[in-house]
């Protein structure tokens, strides 16, 4: 039932284009597919949508949806100190 009532808000939201491409997104990445559908659905409830959501639109979307859940990946080196005397000279 839920389904239903999605996919009918995302038709009267989404011009034919639009609506292919979120669908081969939702082959490839299903969770971003889903954070989109839930960004066009909120917006749409609120009725800051005027219009039908060309797919450059959706495009500009899936930046903004990209950006806001985009992994920050960061590298720390953990150098471990040797403790290397020069007072016991191995010969």
């Amino acid at each position: 039932r839920e389904a239903e009532i999605r996919n009918t808000i995302l038709a009267q939201v989404l011009d034919q284009a639009a609506r292919a491409r979120l669908s081969n997104l939702a082959l490839v990445k299903p969770e971003k597919a889903k954070a989109v559908e839930n960004y066009l659905i909120q917006m749409a409830r609120f009725g800051q949508l005027a219009g039908k959501v060309s797919e450059q639109g959706l495009i500009e979307i899936l930046e903004k949806v990209s950006q806001q859940t985009e992994k920050k990946t960061t590298v720390k080196f953990n150098r471990r100190k040797v403790l290397d005397s020069d007072e016991e000279d191995d010969y």
